[in-house]
């Protein structure tokens, strides 16, 4: 499920295969997916999450990279992702300052850049998509339930189970 205000939620044909957000831990999106209505509609064709110039972008699953440059004055890297169909699902990064080439292989968490510092229209931002051949898909379908969650996890008291009696001196 996506966090509250972030888009419809994960789509069911894409496969929860990501192994952690593409920036931090738990970024928070400023912008969440937004699909057109249409192939030239207006709508939001990713998801904008909150990061520092200079912050480390990483690939958020296996894959080979397909794009490393610079696009309309921005860097961006995409990424085809190993064992999702054909097309294969493609995630792409933006504005990010690329540490590899085109052909790379990469793992889930290799890093792929730098989130440059400025040139992004919600900066400072990343702006993270992801394709199917030339249909946009919600990028947080990627990823699984344990990574989506909000916050730390929390125990409850267990109802039926007596509490340890208090002693007062010696051993129990």
């Amino acid at each position: 499920m996506a966090p509250p205000g972030v888009g419809p939620g994960p789509d069911p044909t894409v496969p929860a295969l990501a192994r952690q957000w593409p920036v931090g831990t738990r970024p928070l999106v400023r912008r969440g997916y937004e699909p057109p209505a249409h192939a030239y509609g207006p709508g939001h064709r990713g998801v904008d999450l909150i990061a520092a110039g200079g912050a480390p972008v990483r690939a958020v699953a296996a894959g080979r990279v397909s794009f490393a440059g610079r696009v309309a004055g921005r860097g961006a890297v995409s990424v085809e992702l190993a064992d999702t169909g054909d097309p294969p699902l493609r995630t792409t990064y933006e504005p990010v300052a690329a540490s590899v080439s085109e052909g790379d292989e990469v793992t889930a968490g290799e890093v792929l850049g730098a989130v440059e510092p400025s040139g992004s229209h919600c900066a400072p931002c990343l702006h993270w998509g992801l394709l199917r051949g030339d249909v946009y898909l919600d990028p947080l379908s990627l990823l699984p339930p344990w990574l989506l969650d909000s916050g730390p996890s929390r125990l409850l008291p267990v109802l039926g189970v007596p509490l340890p009696e208090e002693h007062s001196g010696g051993p129990p």
